[in-house]
């Protein structure tokens, strides 16, 4: 059953095995670091995001209701000119 099994093949898988053990715990705590800053990277950026889109809706908000101030304010202006006593004072 062994003979047709190369001896090369088999120090090769044997080598592989006992490195794969040595290597495992190593390559997990570097993976489990990389993917906590993955996620701390994201959550940053999400949190960057939200507060500019915050800022963003606030100053839109803001210039459609100076928008919304002006008109009105013409709007008082013009219809204040039209009342009659208004109308006396100029003549």
């Amino acid at each position: 059953m062994f003979k047709n099994i190369e001896k090369t093949g088999l120090i090769t898988g044997v080598a592989l095995g006992l490195t794969a053990t040595a290597i495992l715990p190593i390559m997990k705590s570097t993976l489990l670091t990389l993917s906590i800053m993955g996620v701390r990277g994201t959550l940053s950026l999400a949190d960057s995001t939200k507060t500019t889109i915050k800022l963003a809706k606030e100053e839109i908000e803001d210039i459609i209701a100076e928008a919304q101030f002006e008109r009105l304010k013409n709007q008082l202006d013009k219809e204040i000119s039209l009342l009659p006593e208004n109308k006396q004072e100029a003549n």
